[in-house]
C-alpha cells in the first residue's frame, strides 16, 4: 500500500515541539550575535591593540568560518547524527563567547569571534527540522524559524546596548555564553530525537546539485543581493555606533534609538510585503527596497553631522533592509526548482556570511583610512551595483513549494501519477525522487484546488 500524506492535517504535538524548540535554539544563538553589532565598535576601542581595521575584522571575522564550515557540518550530520553536530557547533560557539568575554585585547576578541563563527550549525538545524516534521508541514516549520531570526535581530540590537551598560562588551559576550548554554540544554532535553535521518533536498545542500544552482542566473542575482545586503549591514554598524556617540547620544541610551527605529520600520514593511506577495508586485517592490538602501547610504555619507539626521537615515535604511530580509528568502523559494531549494539556500547562506565578513573587513579599513564618509559611500555604491543587477531580474513566478510523502509507489506508476498531479488545478511542476519517497511540487497557492489534490492522493493511498 502507498502511504500518502493528508495535506489538510495540522501539525502534530511532536512537530510543534520540534519546531518551537529548534526555533528557540536558533534564536538564542542568533540573539547573542546580534547583541554584539551595536556595542563592539564602541567598546573595542578600549581594548589593547585595537585599530579601526582590527575592530572591523573583529566584527566580520565571524562570517568566514561560517562560509567554510556550514556546508561540511551539514554533510557530517548526515553521517554522525544531527544533534551531535549541533552540540559540537554550539560548544565551539560557547568557547568563543567565553574567550571573547575574558579578553582584554582586540586579538583575544578576534580569536573568540572566530570560534563563534566555527559553530556553524544553521544548515544542521534546518536538516533536523526536516527530519522531525512531515513534508507538508516543512514550509510552515521553516517559516517559524525564519520569524525567530527576525525577532532575534530586533531584540539583539536593542538589548546589546542595555546589557553593555552593566559591564561593557565583555558582559555582552558573557550573556551570549549563558544563552548558548540554554541552547545546548534545549537540544539535549527538549528537542525530540528523530526516528531516522535522511536526505531532504528542500532543506539540505546536495553537492551534486551545486552546479545547477550556480549556473542559474536568477539564483546568482539573489546570491549577489544577500551578499551585498549583509556586507552593507556590517559596514554600517562599523561606523554608526561611534558616530551616534560623537553626535551626542549618551552611553547606554542607544536602545532608545534602535527600538523605535526597528519597530516602526517593521511596521512600514508590512503593506509592501502584502503588495509584493498578495498583489504580485514583487519586482517593483524589491527594486524600490534596494534603491532605499542606496539612497540611505549616500544620504548618511552627506548628512551625518547631527543625531537627528543620523537616526532619520538609519530608519530609512532599516525600512529597506527589513523588507529585503523578508523578500529575499521568498524569492529563492520561488525561483529554485522545488528539489533544488536546499542547495540554493546553502549557496545563498554562504554568500550572506561572506558579505558579513567582507563588510566588517572593508568597513573597518575604510573607516580607519578615510573616515565614516568613505564607509557610507562604499555602502551606497555597493547598493547601487545591486540595483543595476536587479534591473535585469525576471519577474518571479508566484509559486510555492509543496512536498508530498510517498511510500512504495512503483516506478511503473510514475508517469501516470505525475500526469494526474499536473492535471490538478494550481499544480505547475512535479519532480519525484523515489530514493526519498517524496514528490516535490511547485504550486500556485492562490489557484491550487486542495480538495482535488487530496482526492487524487487518496486514490493512490487506497490503491
Amino acid at each position: 500500500m502507498t502511504t500518502v500524506q493528508d495535506i489538510t492535517s495540522p501539525m502534530s504535538a511532536s512537530e510543534k515541539r520540534a519546531t518551537l524548540s529548534l526555533a528557540s535554539v536558533y534564536a538564542l544563538r542568533m540573539l547573542g550575535l546580534f547583541m554584539i553589532l551595536p556595542v563592539l565598535p564602541l567598546f573595542a576601542q578600549q581594548l589593547e591593540g585595537s585599530t579601526p581595521a582590527l575592530i572591523g575584522l573583529a566584527m566580520g571575522i565571524y562570517g568566514l568560518p561560517q562560509v567554510l564550515l556550514q556546508i561540511p557540518f551539514g554533510l557530517l550530520s548526515d553521517r554522525f547524527g544531527r544533534k551531535k553536530i549541533i552540540l559540537i557547533g554550539l560548544s565551539l560557539f560557547l568557547i568563543g563567547s567565553i574567550i571573547a568575554a575574558l579578553s582584554s585585547t582586540i586579538y583575544g576578541v578576534l580569536v573568540g569571534r572566530a570560534f563563534q563563527g566555527a559553530g556553524a550549525v544553521s544548515a544542521v538545524v534546518m536538516a533536523l527540522v526536516a527530519d522531525l516534521t512531515q513534508e507538508v508541514h516543512r514550509t510552515k516549520a521553516m517559516a517559524t524559524i525564519g520569524a525567530s531570526i527576525g525577532a532575534s535581530f530586533g531584540i539583539g540590537i536593542v538589548a546589546g546596548p542595555i546589557i553593555s551598560g552593566f559591564g561593557g562588551v565583555q558582559m555582552v559576550f558573557a550573556t551570549t555564553a549563558v544563552l548558548t548554554v540554554l541552547a545546548i540544554l534545549s537540544v539535549i532535553f527538549v528537542v525530540p530525537n528523530p526516528k531516522k535521518s535522511k536526505l531532504h533536498r528542500d532543506a539540505e545542500f546536495v553537492p551534486e546539485q551545486a552546479m545547477n544552482a550556480l549556473k542559474n542566473p536568477d539564483l546568482l542575482r539573489l546570491d549577489y543581493g544577500i551578499f551585498v545586503q549583509h556586507m552593507i549591514l556590517m559596514a554600517i554598524f562599523v561606523a554608526i555606533p561611534s558616530l551616534m556617540r560623537q553626535a551626542g547620544l549618551s552611553a547606554g541610551d542607544e536602545w532608545q534609538v534602535y527600538l523605535p527605529v526597528f519597530t516602526t520600520s517593521m511596521a512600514v514593511m508590512i503593506p509592501f510585503i502584502i503588495l509584493a506577495e498578495k498583489k504580485r508586485q514583487m519586482k517593483p517592490v524589491f527594486l524600490g527596497a534596494v534603491a532605499v538602501l542606496a539612497i540611505s547610504a549616500f544620504a548618511l555619507a552627506m548628512f551625518h553631522d547631527n543625531l537627528i539626521s543620523i537616526i532619520g537615515w538609519l530608519w530609512l535604511f532599516f525600512c529597506g533592509f527589513n523588507l529585503l530580509e523578508a523578500t529575499l528568502p521568498s524569492l529563492i523559494s520561488k525561483t529554485a526548482p522545488a528539489d533544488l531549494k536546499g542547495t540554493a539556500m546553502g549557496a545563498y547562506s554562504s554568500c550572506q556570511f561572506m558579505g558579513l565578513f567582507l563588510g566588517g573587513v572593508l568597513g573597518g579599513w575604510f573607516n580607519g583610512r578615510y573616515g565614516v564618509t568613505a564607509v557610507f559611500l562604499f555602502c551606497g555604491l555597493a547598493a547601487f551595483s545591486w540595483f543595476l543587477v536587479t534591473l535585469t531580474m525576471k519577474p518571479p513566478r508566484y509559486l510555492s513549494n509543496m512536498l508530498i510523502s510517498l511510500e512504495n509507489l512503483s516506478k511503473q506508476k510514475y508517469d501516470v501519477f505525475v500526469s494526474e498531479l499536473l492535471a490538478v488545478v494550481g499544480v505547475v511542476e512535479v519532480t519525484l525522487h523515489d530514493e526519498e519517497a517524496v514528490a516535490y511540487l511547485k504550486v500556485d497557492s492562490q489557484q491550487l484546488n486542495k480538495d482535488q489534490l487530496q482526492v487524487l492522493l487518496s486514490q493512490y493511498t487506497n490503491a
